[in-house]
């Protein structure tokens, strides 16, 4: 039953976590373009604010911004936060509850850093606790001054944080704590900056004083860099499903550098075309374009089929792993999973279609075997999910014998 609670709770909360970013990302996109498709309006004072207008679902809509509190100013503000609170709490959850309580199987890969699952999680957490501050401290610092030189700190802090990710945890890991970073600073720019400064700048209008005009200026800052940064930190929440981004950890980091810039220049085109058509930067999708193929030709490079493909020499094999040896599988069984599933599973797939093992999960010798034993138990025993519409004809014999070795290792 527990195997079952887990897959259940990991559903549950992936869900309530895709929807809450969902409605982030689609909030954030909103006004990002609303502030950029404003106009002057003759019933407006100018330098008071500006309005536009959109069609949507048979209706018209007429959008209005004040830059001052209007004449009647409704106390019942709607005020966008819980959608980013929400998002980045189910998610730490969720990466509490697969990546944390289950760090065997899917954080740490002995052959990088054999840690135990409390020193794995502790890094986890302090990491993105001390990514904030030094993220916070950058953009409060004279550096924070200057766009350009934020966005290309921020861009270097990022390459860097996946390197040190990738020396500690698995591939898979390493981008899940990447992206959680990223989503850490996101979320804290709404947390601690944002909606704080929102707070004093409302609070002064209504009592007709002139807000400092360096809140609104502070929040705008972090509002616009994460709207750069969604792009990336979506990527990096769906890549635990392509282990060819992580398969080689000397990889990682470029990857990252390379899939956060690209993303990040989309996000510039449409920031620019949203506030002017016939100034739309089309050289961004160049841009990106070379950034994407750059990065498939390194995830490609990282893979020991890919490099094959390419003809590059093989990768040397990385130290042994030290894989506890109860959960060692016999003879029998390995020779089982090697005619099941190690024609997938494998450093070198020989399926058809297939150029990197499914997850990044090595089923090709007994240690990768017994690592990988509670996930085989969920798919293979339990709810026969694997091999994928038992295309190599596995039978409940089969699976038998290897629920009788996975009885046997936990006792």
């Amino acid at each position: 039953m527990e195997s079952f609670v887990w897959e259940w709770g990991s559903l549950l909360l992936r869900w309530l976590h895709v929807v809450a970013a969902m409605a982030w990302i689609g909030s954030s996109f909103f006004f990002i373009h609303l502030d950029a498709s404003l106009k002057r309006t003759p019933d407006i004072p100018a330098g008071e604010g500006a309005a536009a207008w959109q069609v949507h679902g048979g209706g018209f809509y007429e959008m209005r911004k004040y830059f001052v509190a209007p004449e009647h100013l409704s106390p019942d503000l709607t005020w966008h936060k819980w959608q980013a609170y929400t998002t980045w709490l189910s998610g730490f959850v969720l990466l509490a509850w697969i990546y944390y309580a289950q760090s065997r199987l899917y954080l740490v890969d002995p052959a990088v850093m054999d840690l135990s699952a409390p020193v794995a999680a502790a890094l986890g957490v302090g990491a993105l606790a001390l990514g904030w501050l030094v993220y916070d401290r950058i953009c409060r610092s004279k550096l924070g001054e200057s766009e350009t030189g934020l966005a290309a700190v921020g861009l270097l802090a990022v390459t860097l944080a996946a390197f040190g990710f990738s020396q500690v945890f698995s591939g898979r890991g390493a981008l899940i704590h990447t992206g959680a970073l990223m989503a850490t600073w996101m979320a804290g720019n709404v947390f601690f900056i944002i909606i704080p400064n929102q707070r004093k700048v409302v609070a002064a209008l209504l009592k007709g004083e002139r807000p400092d005009p360096s809140l609104g200026k502070q929040a705008k800052q972090r509002s616009a860099q994460n709207n750069y940064l969604t792009l990336p930190v979506v990527l990096m929440m769906i890549a635990n499903h392509y282990p060819m981004l992580f398969e080689s950890k000397a990889t990682i980091p470029l990857i990252v550098a390379l899939v956060t810039a690209s993303g990040a220049v989309i996000r510039f085109f449409y920031n620019r075309r949203h506030a002017d058509h016939a100034r739309s930067p089309w050289w961004a999708w160049a841009a990106a374009s070379v950034g994407l193929a750059s990065a498939f030709v390194l995830a490609v490079a990282g893979s020991a089929g890919g490099r094959a493909v390419l003809g590059l020499p093989p990768q040397a094999e990385g130290p042994p792993t030290t894989a506890l040896a109860s959960a060692t599988p016999p003879d029998h069984v390995v020779e089982l999973v090697a005619g099941r599933c190690a024609m997938c599973h494998a450093a070198e797939p020989i399926w058809d279609g297939i150029g990197v093992a499914p997850k990044g999960v090595r089923l090709d010798t007994a240690e990768a075997i017994g690592r990988q034993a509670e996930a085989i138990r969920r798919q293979v025993v339990l709810t026969h999910n694997m091999p994928p519409n038992n295309v190599t004809e596995m039978t409940d014999e089969e699976r038998g014998v290897i629920a009788a070795w996975l009885t046997d290792t936990a006792r």
